[in-house]
């Protein structure tokens, strides 16, 4: 979740900004004469990349910090790949340094046909490496030849040891230009490989504080990826250590991810053939819930978007179901076929393909583009799907009975769907009666606050600045539908008001251009019962809209927990830790503190000036940067096993620091 300033949403009861300028009204003659040859400016080494770190990184907060991670782990990786490396090291020293290290064949030094030494020009200029010829690497994840080179341009300070030809040899850099040439610094002995260490700018990035739990997981999927690598992760900030290493790969990582789940079948269905010069891999299970879990990957990059791998996959997946089961006569000739939606409920997939020559679509490499890879994969999951079921008859039955029910509840489900629609239709559109809405017509100027209970409810729509703030309370608790499917979603009382008041349809018609709200806040009340609420709405988004958390569009109130005044001046805070401060910062005996139970005990004035006002709240954007992580913890707190939430609850009760009981 992702803090936003109180300034980043404009004042709702400011006027609307007027419309931009036309094209021809901004072509003055002012706007001309400042546009002359001195306005080209050339940008030179990797000053582009200080320049628009963006651009190369996505972005400059948490995320684009992880990234320079990921991009000297990835170099690690593609020497795994090689079959060149066996173990990796990552370090994050306690002045947060971090190191990277491997003991495959070590960066080339000498002199290179640019007259610089090898490794200064790898460092130091983009798209230079050993993965475009196809000398270097067969199959590499760093196709863009930027990724170190951009850690360098945005580190303070980087060092670089190159184990090879007899030598360690060395380089410094300062924010990507060399503080001295490459140097030979003793013999190699028995070392080998590449050592990289650098210390993220702070002038180029909002936090330099890296996440142990993030990078430990993606070191635990490139693991699964690379099965027979050792990697270790070691956080001398609070000493703490892991290690990876999977023999069985892919259907290891599947395991894993199912590992809170019903499995249907107890052994993963596994897939590892080479179609052309693609290698494919990949390991499916169905589980007992009603969710899809895909995970795809190209040379171990994952592509959350998809691409190419991912639908051959599913055309695959359906076609040999289906052929499987009129083969078997699980369906008559007079069923209809299962659909893509039917037979990828409950399934759990790890998709994985290695490619000489990938086409990315974007330097942050999230779709696959490659055409000649569809087909690739369908094959090669056609036959081998096709084998198991024939081999594994009772496995293939429970599969289609399972597909089978998700098809009669999607049939159910869509019926009651076109009744919501039908409905609103009938009212002539008609919204939910408790919902307050907004004058603002526009999407993006507009907020829809979902509050708990009526009484919440009630002080919202009077604090609210009625010309694009929503309201719509919330009755009860809300269904938790890591539980049900998506017909019993559909009739559920405290959750179809929610469904058409968002105006954008649920599962396979939701359509996020119709939503009709860019800015969704859940406030509810910071007790048990309110978190409780609060992660029951962030499970229906996940799961059923995960299209608002992935436009940025789902955020968090945070409403006060205490109110401080000493009769002429109050100040609000949000912890015990923060009502402390303020209470040393007012340095009087004579103060009034009141702990809000719940929001409705706020006058409306109150939840405007703490919570609803863009000049002065505080709001957490939702978002699900690690797919596997984000499922595995929706599963463990919503899903039917009771045991892993019961240990999630005793490992993690030493951590609470306000328990409302």
């Amino acid at each position: 979740m992702t803090d936003t300033s109180p300034n980043a949403s404009n004042n709702p009861k400011a006027t609307p900004p007027a419309a931009p300028p036309s094209t021809r009204a901004k072509r003055g003659k002012a706007g001309s004469s400042d546009y002359t040859a001195a306005s080209i400016q050339v940008l030179e080494g990797l000053e582009a990349v200080r320049k628009r770190p963006g651009m190369y990184i996505g972005s400059t907060d948490s995320r684009g910090l992880h990234q320079l991670v990921w991009e000297v782990v990835d170099n690690s990786i593609d020497e795994a790949m090689a079959g060149q490396a066996k173990t990796i090291r990552v370090t994050i020293a306690a002045d947060g340094m971090v190191t990277g290290e491997d003991d495959g064949r070590g960066v080339p030094v000498g002199k290179h046909s640019t007259g610089k030494d090898a490794l200064e020009v790898v460092h130091t200029v983009l798209h230079a490496g050993g993965k475009f010829g196809g000398g270097g690497y067969k199959v590499s994840g760093g196709l863009h030849g930027v990724g170190v080179s951009v850690v360098n341009a945005l580190s303070s300070w980087m060092r670089v040891e190159s184990a090879r030809d007899g030598f360690i040899w060395a380089q410094e850099y300062a924010r990507g230009k060399p503080a001295g040439p490459v140097k030979k610094i003793g013999p190699q002995g028995t070392r080998r490989g590449t050592r990289t260490s650098f210390r993220a700018d702070e002038e180029m990035f909002e936090t330099t504080d890296y996440s142990f739990e993030l990078i430990s997981q993606r070191l635990r999927e490139s693991a699964y990826l690379t099965k027979g690598v050792w990697i270790t992760l070691i956080d001398e900030r609070n000493d703490r250590e892991r290690s990876f290493y999977f023999e069985g790969g892919l259907q290891s990582f599947v395991r894993h991810l199912n590992r809170n789940k019903e499995a249907l079948h107890s052994r993963p269905i596994y897939v590892d053939r080479r179609e052309g010069t693609t290698n494919v891999e990949v390991a499916l299970q169905y589980n007992d819930s009603y969710t899809e879990n895909v995970l795809a990957f190209a040379n171990n990059i994952n592509t959350v978007d998809g691409g190419s791998h991912v639908t051959g996959f599913r055309a695959a997946l359906t076609s040999s179901l289906n052929d499987w089961a009129r083969r078997a006569g699980v369906l008559r000739d007079a069923d209809s076929n299962l659909s893509g939606e039917d037979v990828r409920e409950g399934l759990t997939a790890v998709i994985s393909v290695k490619l000489t020559d990938p086409q990315f679509e974007g330097q942050t490499k999230a779709k696959l583009g490659n055409a000649e890879v569809k087909g690739q994969v369908q094959t090669a999951v056609a036959d081998s799907l096709g084998q198991y079921l024939d081999e594994n008859p009772a496995d293939g039955r429970r599969i289609i009975e399972k597909c089978l029910t998700a098809a009669r509840a999607r049939e159910a489900a869509r019926k009651a769907r076109d009744l919501v629609i039908r409905k609103g239709a009938l009212d002539g559109m008609s919204l939910p009666g408790k919902l307050a809405d907004c004058q603002e017509r526009d999407p993006a100027r507009s907020e829809l606050y979902l509050v708990e209970g009526d009484s919440a409810g009630g002080s919202a729509k009077q604090g609210r600045d009625r010309r694009n703030q929503a309201i719509l309370p919330l009755r009860g608790k809300l269904l938790n539908v890591e539980k049900a499917r998506l017909d019993k979603i559909l009739s559920s009382e405290n959750v179809r008001p929610l469904i058409i008041a968002l105006g954008a349809g649920i599962g396979e018609t939701f359509d996020i251009a119709k939503l009709r709200y860019h800015r969704i806040i859940i406030m509810t009340d910071a007790d048990v019962d309110g978190a409780h609420i609060r992660t029951l709405l962030l499970t229906f988004f996940y799961r059923h809209m995960p299209q608002v958390i992935e436009s940025g569009y789902l955020y968090i109130a945070q409403p006060p927990l205490y109110r401080i005044s000493t009769g002429k001046v109050t100040r609000y805070a949000q912890s015990d830790t923060e009502r402390e401060r303020v209470i040393k910062e007012f340095n009087v005996k004579n103060l009034s503190v009141q702990r809000f139970k719940g929001l409705g005990e706020m006058n409306a004035d109150q939840l405007w000036e703490t919570t609803m006002n863009p000049e002065s709240r505080t709001l957490l954007r939702v978002d699900s940067e690690d797919a596997a992580a984000a499922d595995g913890i929706f599963t463990m707190l919503m899903g039917e096993k009771v045991a892993p939430r019961k240990e999630f609850i005793k490992s993690e009760a030493r951590k609470v620091q306000n328990l409302d009981v």
